[in-house]
């Protein structure tokens, strides 16, 4: 839902913060990773944009209800020590993402790797062969 407000009381304040920010500082963005899955059929995978982020930066697990959680953060501050001078702006870097996937059914949760390569988070999800899937079929006794 857009809401346009008409008569804006704080429009000194706007102007100013619209001046600063974009002529000064640039906006933060705080938007979630791009997240590519693709599947064939052996597998499913995940690609999730990560860039500057290493493998250690990165925590990858399953929950007790068999749910995929991705989870990371990283901080980083940038200093340019000159005590002549009076800072206008310093840098801090903070990446936090974490997110939580319902996987498939057939997927062979016992095989899932990962690997971080330029940038790029890849989560394999192999899919449960038909000997696997069949060992996971039961009857159930009625009483």
């Amino acid at each position: 839902m857009l809401i346009v407000r008409k008569n804006n009381d704080n429009w000194m304040s706007n102007l100013f913060n619209d001046f600063v920010e974009d002529r000064y500082m640039s906006r933060m963005n705080a938007t979630a990773p791009a997240v590519n899955i693709k599947e064939n059929r052996v597998k499913y995978e995940m690609e999730i944009a990560a860039p500057g982020l290493k493998k250690e930066d990165w925590n990858i697990s399953l929950d007790e209800d068999g749910n995929l959680h991705v989870k990371t953060e990283k901080k980083q501050e940038h200093k340019e020590e000159d005590e002549k001078q009076v800072y206008l702006r310093r840098e801090f870097n903070y990446t936090s993402y974490e997110q939580t996937y319902t996987l498939p059914e057939d997927v062979n949760k016992e095989k899932i790797a990962a690997k971080v390569v330029d940038g790029v988070l890849h989560i394999e999800l192999p899919k449960k062969t038909q000997e696997e899937a069949l060992q996971n079929k039961r009857s159930i006794n009625i009483d």
